[in-house]
């Protein structure tokens, strides 16, 4: 496994947190490095309990894994708490000491702001947050007292543990659609979600890299404002059994199918190597909880044939229902 960076493909909520937990269960990383910001939830179904995580890294279901937070992050101190707590993390959990803090003003001017708000923003306060970083005048984890028994340096930490010839997860958020640079501006995050960032947020230099897994769904959505090319109506999404609410906010997420064309441009970005469909059981109902290639439908199979041919890249995770082990594995096979 190497290192290994988990990127999302169109405008979030691809199921990342599904794929980087089978990942830390079954690969057993000794690192797994956050990047991004509160304003995206990873969804991880776990040992009967559902977590919705803002802050914390998928990977902490495997018990031995130390998770790290970016220096290129920004953090929410009451969630990055609050989930640590929930997740009994304490003491495996750090934070670098520059990442940058959002401030209860942030969140006010996210949701007070026009401009903002049209453009659909979770209201958490990143983009200012953001904004102030640039500008050189944002609080660091490194100056808060809360923080000061999780602070350290990541990237000493991470490529430590990539000399040791260990296994790292680098935990992008978010989608390639969203980021600020190759995404659908202006209703795009405030920062770049492409593997290149991910691999700078987390203090990790490209040629580190050993594989960049790019998470597909098997159909697309996206919340707030902006593009998205064949959307469905909620009615028809509904009947699909396509509509969803966000993990994090609880938005209704816009629906549409799958789009091979994107799936190709997204994978060249990212300099994907291997791919991941989650929800393909969604897609193809009978394929549902399956964990082997052979268990799943001929169509399904169709489907994952068409996203190697068109990117150029093998599927070597299919997600076949909620839970982290609900994949059919496919790397000892191709």
């Amino acid at each position: 496994m190497g290192c290994t960076v988990v990127a999302g493909a169109f405008w979030g909520d691809e199921g990342k947190g599904k794929i980087i937990s089978y990942l830390a269960l079954k690969d057993k990383p000794s690192v797994c490095v956050r990047t991004g910001s509160v304003n995206a939830a990873h969804t991880v179904h776990f040992e009967g309990k559902r977590y919705a995580l803002h802050m914390v890294p998928a990977a902490f279901v495997y018990d031995k894994c130390r998770l790290l937070i970016g220096p290129g992050a920004n953090v929410h101190v009451g969630q990055f708490l609050r989930e640590v707590e929930e997740t009994g993390v304490e003491g495996r959990i750090g934070v670098d000491e520059q990442a940058s803090i959002i401030e209860p003003t942030h969140s006010e001017v996210d949701k007070s702001n026009g401009h903002l708000r049209s453009l659909g923003t979770t209201g958490w306060g990143v983009g200012p947050a953001v904004q102030e970083r640039a500008k050189r005048s944002a609080r660091l984890a490194r100056d808060l007292v809360e923080l000061k028994r999780f602070l350290g340096d990541t990237a000493e930490e991470v490529n430590f543990a990539i000399d040791a010839g260990t296994n790292v997860i680098l935990e992008g958020t978010q989608g390639l659609m969203l980021s600020l640079y190759h995404g659908s501006y202006p209703y795009v995050t405030s920062r770049d979600t492409s593997a290149a960032a991910i691999c700078s947020e987390a203090g990790v230099g490209p040629s580190r890299v050993d594989t960049v897994l790019v998470v597909y769904k098997a159909f697309i959505t996206r919340v707030g404002a902006g593009v998205l090319p064949g959307e469905l109506s909620k009615e028809d999404a509904a009947r699909r059994g396509w509509f969803e609410t966000a993990a994090g906010t609880g938005r209704e997420r816009r629906s549409a199918p799958f789009d091979f064309d994107l799936a190709r441009k997204v994978a060249k970005i990212h300099g994907a190597t291997q791919a991941a469909i989650t929800k393909l059981d969604i897609l193809y109902p009978r394929c549902k909880n399956a964990t082997s290639y052979d268990a799943l439908s001929e169509d399904a199979k169709e489907f994952i044939g068409k996203v190697e041919k068109t990117t150029s890249i093998p599927v070597t995770f299919v997600g076949t229902g909620p839970g982290a082990l609900d994949i059919v594995d496919r790397r000892e096979i191709l």
